[in-house]
């Protein structure tokens, strides 16, 4: 599995930003893939996935990312993006793609490797 993000960068808050996930190496219709991020002295954090094969989307109990995360996917190019609006200060993170994403126990889990991330820094 190969996954590679881009995408990140330095937006106002309330801005808005488009990360994208490039898979190659894996049959990409057989998988949950999933955005993560981590900030600075946190743990992992779910953001949220799609499953390719039905287009089901997944965003986390809390309501962090409510309303202002959208996750897609174009399957014949193998993508799948994370539409980030009314970005605030606290989404300051390095977001991972990553495949597959399991629930266990109703929990959203990946369990690794760790890509590089791309960087999103939403300045105050």
């Amino acid at each position: 599995v190969q996954l590679v993000e881009s995408g990140g960068g330095l937006v106002a808050a309330g801005g808005s930003l488009r990360l994208s996930c490039a898979g190659s190496g894996f049959n990409f219709n057989d998988y949950a893939i999933g955005w993560f991020r981590q900030a600075p002295g946190k743990e992992h954090e779910f953001v949220s996935c799609i499953s390719i094969s039905d287009g089901r989307t997944y965003y986390p109990d809390s309501d962090f990312v409510k309303g202002r995360f959208t996750i897609s996917s174009d399957n014949d190019k193998k993508m799948v993006y994370l539409q980030m609006n009314s970005l605030k200060p606290e989404d300051t993170a390095v977001y991972y793609c990553v495949a597959p994403v399991v629930r266990v126990d109703g929990e959203f889990e990946y369990h690794g490797p760790w890509g590089q991330g791309t960087q999103v820094t939403v300045a105050s």
